[in-house]
Parts: C-alpha cells; structure tokens; sequence
C-alpha cells in the first residue's frame, strides 16, 4: 500500500476514484484546475469495479438521454482514440423487452422524444424481438424497444483513460487517503482531514458513490444517496456453446438482463426488489433464483444455463433514481456533488465531468441539470425526476 503526499492546496479536491470521480478530475485539469482527486482505497474499486457496464441514450427523461447521447458520441465510441485506452466497446444494441400495452405506450413516447434528440431508436414488434435475440421467443413479449447505437464495455478502461488524462493535466491522484472531515477555513475555502494530512481546497466535488451519502454528511450537506447490492452470474465456460451476439436484453418488468461475454459465455443480472439497502457486497448463489425465474418466461434456453460464477457490486439508489448534480448552496465552502446515478453512472460519467467542470467555472453546461439538483428532495415531491428505463 502507498500512500503519497497531499498537495498543501489545490483549487478542486474531487472526493472518489471511480469513473465520476476520474472523469471530473480529467475535465477540471483539462481546463486548468489543479486538482487532487482523494480515494479511501484503490481507483475504481466501488461500485465502477464491476467487470462490463451498459451504455444507452435510451430514456425517457430529456436530461439523461442528452447525457447518455453525449457521452456514448463524444467519449465511449471514439474512447480509444481520445483516451489512448482499449475499453472493449461492443456497440451490439440494447433491447428492452416489453410485455404490456402500459410499456409500450411509454416506451414508444419515450423512441419519439430519443429519435428528436438525435438517438436511433425505436418499439419493434415480436417477430424482431425474436431475430436481434434468437433467446427471447417472439410469443414471451408484446414488443420491444430497441437502440443499435448502445452495448457495453468494461468500466476499468474507462477509469485508467480518465485518470491518465488527468495527470497528464497535473491533477494528483491519492488512494488509500480516506477524508475523515471537512471543515471551513477563515478565508471561506476547505480543509479536508485525511490520514495522509490536511489539505486546503477552494471546492470540494463529491463522487463517491454509493459513499456519496456519507461523504456529504462530512461537507454538511444532505445527499439522499443510499447503497443497494446488486448482483450477476456468469455461464460456465462453453455452457451456451457458442452464443449469437445479441444486443444488452433488459426485461422492464423484471430488470432481469443478459447479454453476450466474451465468445463463449453470457451474463446474466437481476435486480432483487426485495434487496434491503446496505454495503454488502457478497454474492449469494440463491439470488439466482430470481433470474431463472424470470428467464422461464422470457428465454427459456436460458433458465437452467449452469453458471460457473457470480459478483455483487453497489448501486448508489436515490428516492427517485435519478442522479443528483449540482452545488450546495448556503454552505460554509464550495461543495459540488454527481452521485446516486442508480446504475446510470458509468454510462453518463463523461458527459457528467463536462457539467461538473462547467459548473465549477460558472459556465452553463451543454445541457440543463439544474431539475437534478438534491434541492428537488426539500420539496415535498413535486420536483422529482421521472424515468421510465431504470435497471
């Protein structure tokens, strides 16, 4: 373990070394900040430690579809150009499987406003449901919708491009170097407290997560940002044969999702609604039981697929699973906040570090966030964000 020494100041102390936390330290340094980016462990070893992450525009809400359709256009497929770094992109599609007349009335309002917002999407009947995912039987939905521009890739690239970028801009980054607090100086600035030493900052940006929560208590500011475990299984080695490449496939009923690794396995995941909230991150085999459930009506073929191995990682969940983004107002120092994506982080963190960037230097951002403000939870409800495609 090596711990290296905290700068004495820096303009920006980003709290968090995930994809958020990396890529909002690359785009501050980019544009001149000197920044110190502090992580209580190793780079990427929260919730963006999970080995494949979906990218989609594909929303209801306009916000999170203009920061998904930035950030798959922008950053995920020129990725390697830009950021010197392999992030294995399968741009193989994502499908949502919709099995009532509810769904697919929102979901194909939800195609028309993507498709006015420049995403390639659209509902698609049975029959094609079946020919882009030869699992699903075109009898076991009423349609789906579907998005060629999405797919997925692997977080830990993402990470590695973010933070090379920004060293190379300067910014610092410490692992191993939790804050313990953060308190006021005279001059209005922060002093973070860390077991490395103290470090004086002009702003602190909080990315930390499903620690989010946590970390705000620190600042004085109320983030309603909770960790939830969420968990997904492998199939064994050969045990699919040789798969057909088929897009990320999400049921919206069930949020049981399953998608191609590699050329001889498949991912399945499901999201237990009866998960109570915490850091728990162990994989328990009898979860599995939810997703062969749920496959015994979607994809059959898939229900009794052996699995050779599984993995539990945190949501960082909000009241409305919505991210909040933006900064604390009436506080003793500068205290900006992108958390509590709810499992939307890894696909909006690079438009996110444009926001927050912009947010710090008092520019408006290349899309309102302002309705993403955590002040939206003081408001007895009538603020809350809305969306329809949440996993």
């Amino acid at each position: 373990m090596s711990v290296t020494a905290l700068p004495t100041r820096v303009d920006v102390a980003v709290i968090g070394g995930g994809v958020m936390g990396t890529s909002i330290a690359a785009r501050l340094a980019e544009n001149g900040a000197s920044v110190a980016l502090l992580e209580k462990q190793t780079l990427g070893c929260g919730s963006s430690a999970k080995p494949i992450g979906g990218f989609r525009a594909q929303f209801s809400d306009e916000t999170n579809i203009a920061l998904g359709l930035r950030s798959l256009t922008e950053h995920l497929l020129p990725f390697r150009r830009r950021y010197g770094v392999d992030i294995d992109l399968v741009q193989c599609g994502y499908l949502f499987l919709l099995t009532d007349e509810q769904q697919v009335e929102g979901y194909a309002a939800a195609a028309a406003l993507q498709r006015s917002m420049g995403v390639d999407s659209a509902v698609v009947d049975p029959a094609e449901v079946h020919r882009l995912n030869p699992y699903v039987p075109a009898g076991s939905v009423l349609a789906g919708q579907f998005s060629p521009m999405a797919g997925h890739l692997r977080p830990a690239g993402m990470i590695r491009g973010f933070a090379d970028l920004a060293r190379r801009h300067g910014a610092t980054m410490h692992e191993y170097t939790p804050v313990s607090g953060i308190t006021a100086a005279a001059d209005g600035e922060a002093l973070l407290h860390t077991p490395a030493g103290e470090m004086r900052a002009g702003a602190v940006v909080i990315a930390a997560g499903a620690w989010s929560g946590e970390v705000g208590a620190l600042a004085g500011i109320d983030l309603p940002v909770r960790p939830l475990r969420r968990q997904l299984a492998f199939t064994a080695p050969g045990a699919a044969g040789t798969p057909p490449l088929i897009p990320f496939t999400l049921d919206a009923a069930t949020t049981g999702y399953f998608h191609n690794v590699g050329p001889d396995r498949l991912l399945f995941g499901f999201a237990d609604q009866a998960e109570p909230e915490g850091f728990g991150t162990d994989w328990d085999e009898g979860w599995l039981a939810g997703f062969r459930a749920f496959a015994a009506e979607r994809a059959p073929e898939l229900a009794a697929m052996p699995v050779e191995s599984g993995w539990a990682g945190l949501y960082e969940m909000t009241p409305d699973r919505n991210a909040v983004i933006g900064e604390a107002t009436g506080g003793a120092f500068r205290t900006l906040y992108a958390a509590g994506f709810s499992g939307h982080g890894v696909l909006q963190s690079p438009a996110v570090g444009e926001v927050v960037a912009d947010l710090y230097a008092g520019r408006a951002p290349f899309t309102d966030v302002s309705r993403f403000s955590a002040d939206r939870f003081s408001g007895g409800g009538a603020g809350l964000a809305h969306e329809l495609a949440v996993i």
